[in-house]
């Protein structure tokens, strides 16, 4: 028996002054290892963005972080803060797809940029820089070499509705990878964790999804080592089945 294909869009990357299609292998290796199904990925550019057809072969798409970012023009802001983090190719597909997959009801993961891109696809905008707004932290990275500590937890998020029953947890602990944030929520989104600043870390779409979800964070870290990320992931890989 084949296992369910999940699609993941791909980011513009270029080397040696060439462009090159590209996914971290973390995310691909979340959806096979964990979720247990076939990541697929899909490549950019006007010619290739048949969203139809990607659609007609997924049974999930995973929307993965990256360090680009979502091009402000989408969401009403007229200048993006650092013009050499837009992806316009990756815009270009993953906006469109998203709402074509949610008025589809595919099962649909959002990490980081992906959940950015969810909530810029459905109406709502972001900051661009959460750690210059009032009253927010400065939820970037840290700087050290380390991966493992770069990945590893550093704030708490709390949790309610449907993610808090799904993961039998009040309060969880996170990593914290990024400079934009939800500044208004898609009005069909539901806020469903929060930092301690109050910033949105977590939305999923409205009951009738089986699964849509979309975390601020970085479940796909050493994902077969963490219980939550091992809980997210194979519940996606389940909807991608068709189990609910």
């Amino acid at each position: 028996m084949s296992r369910p294909i999940v699609v993941i869009p791909s980011c513009k990357k270029m080397i040696g002054g060439l462009a090159f299609d590209a996914v971290g292998r973390k995310y691909s290796a979340a959806v096979a290892e964990v979720s247990g199904c076939q990541p697929l990925l899909a490549p950019l550019g006007e010619s290739m963005a048949d969203i139809s057809a990607v659609l007609d072969i997924a049974d999930a798409i995973l929307l993965p972080g990256s360090l680009s970012n979502v091009e402000p023009s989408h969401y009403g802001h007229e200048q993006p803060l650092n013009p050499e983090t837009v992806d316009r190719d990756r815009d270009a597909l993953t906006l469109p797809m998203i709402r074509a997959a949610v008025e589809k009801k595919i099962p649909l993961f959002a990490i980081c940029r992906g959940f950015q891109e969810l909530n810029v696809a459905l109406g709502g905008t972001l900051h661009q820089a959460v750690h210059t707004v009032d009253g927010h932290h400065d939820h970037r990275e840290r700087e050290v070499e380390s991966m493992d500590e770069k990945f590893g937890p550093v704030h708490p998020v709390s949790l309610k509705g449907q993610l808090r029953d799904w993961l039998g947890q009040d309060q969880i602990i996170v990593n914290s990878l990024h400079w934009q944030g939800i500044s208004k929520l898609a009005p069909t989104l539901i806020a469903e964790a929060f930092a301690e600043d109050g910033l949105v870390e977590a939305v999923r779409a409205p009951a009738g999804h089986d699964f849509c979800l979309g975390v601020q964070w970085h479940p796909e870290w050493r994902a077969l080592h963490n219980p939550i990320s091992v809980s997210l992931f194979r519940r996606f890989g389940a909807a991608a089945g068709g189990q609910h």
